[in-house]
């Protein structure tokens, strides 16, 4: 979908003698989830304003937010794209470095999908409890808690196809895999009643929900520390790999993938948009407010990025899969107003 032809005037920009020689794009990182969709607006702002086009690079939105917290200047970035919000660490360690002002801003919606070859074995359904009993160092075998023994989905649900058990996950780097860890694995770990069994081993409420959050190292589950290309070229390689993806990207791949239901539901921008998907989250980008006004563009690749004719429900995100923000007019006055995070 095109976006129409918009016109700006350029700020004017407020240079100080450690910023004479600003540099004249802006500059962001972060969450390969996020990456498509600041692409987009990116090349957008650059043909419809006077300014260059912002450059975008991914890396994983922990990755993003260490260099957006590295502290204020040209040689800093200016925007964190992430697949997650920022954690209190993060914004202590901005702080450090001198990042005290930091402007939180929600684009809208995605859900995390299970696709794997269109061709493969039958993967067409799973629950949270089929991917924690897949992937889990330690499940619930006979009312016991073991070191897992399943080398196949059927080992331990009839209904998934007997091939072996293959994952390609998002590594710690990314935002995906909080969102992973939290609505599948500890999901499954609690629905199996592994958590209870370790709890009742005598392990602290702490110790067994990181324990819940642990994978096999065996082999059958792969951490992917690329963006979700890198995924897919191990899904096209293997018969039998199971891909964990933004919605956005299986739906922009549908000719080599095949997308799996979550608790029965289908992953559509609907079942996102009305919260019955049960494994969704909200995508953000930050900035670094001491930059507006001296990074020029930045403010009106902001106020670009959250209007209607972007990210609004009949914008080119939402034509790319972004679940548009049913809160947008809100995040717009507060991109408008410089609204920092307290």
């Amino acid at each position: 979908m095109s976006i129409m032809k918009l016109t700006a005037t350029t700020a004017a920009i407020a240079l100080t003698a450690t910023t004479a020689l600003a540099r004249d794009n802006v500059q962001v990182a972060g969450s390969s989830t996020v990456l498509p969709y600041a692409s987009i607006v990116a090349e957008a702002f650059g043909e419809n304003f006077d300014f260059p086009a912002p450059v975008v690079e991914s890396g994983g939105s922990s990755a993003g937010l260490k260099r957006f917290c590295e502290g204020v200047g040209e040689n800093t970035i200016d925007i964190a794209n992430a697949s997650r919000a920022i954690r209190e660490r993060e914004i202590a360690e901005c702080a450090e470095n001198g990042v005290t002002d930091i402007i939180e801003v929600r684009i809208g919606y995605d859900g995390i999908v299970f696709a794997s070859q269109t061709g493969g074995p039958a993967f067409t359904a799973f629950e949270p409890s089929d991917i924690f009993n897949a992937l889990a160092p330690q499940v619930m075998v006979d009312g016991e808690l073991v070191d897992n023994p399943h080398t196949s989905w059927s080992d331990f649900n009839p209904d998934l196809p007997d091939a072996e058990i293959l994952a390609f996950i998002p590594g710690t780097k990314h935002g995906t895999r909080e969102v992973f860890e939290e609505k599948v694995i500890a999901a499954g770990c609690e629905a199996t009643g592994a958590f209870d069994a370790m709890m009742a081993a005598g392990m602290s409420e702490d110790d067994a929900e990181d324990a819940c959050l642990a994978v096999r190292t065996d082999g059958k589950s792969v951490d992917i520390d690329g963006d979700y290309t890198e995924t897919l070229a191990r899904i096209d390689a293997n018969t039998n790999g199971i891909g964990v993806f933004g919605l956005a990207f299986y739906e922009n791949n549908t000719d080599k993938l095949k997308v799996a239901t979550m608790s029965g539901v289908e992953p559509t921008t609907e079942t996102i948009a009305e919260g019955v998907y049960p494994v969704s989250r909200p995508l953000f980008f930050y900035i670094k407010a001491a930059h507006l006004g001296v990074i020029p563009g930045l403010q009106e690749y902001a106020d670009f990025f959250v209007s209607d004719e972007v990210a609004g429900p009949s914008g080119p995100l939402a034509a790319y899969g972004l679940v548009s923000d049913p809160e947008l007019a809100g995040t717009q006055e507060a991109v408008a107003s410089n609204v920092t995070m307290n």
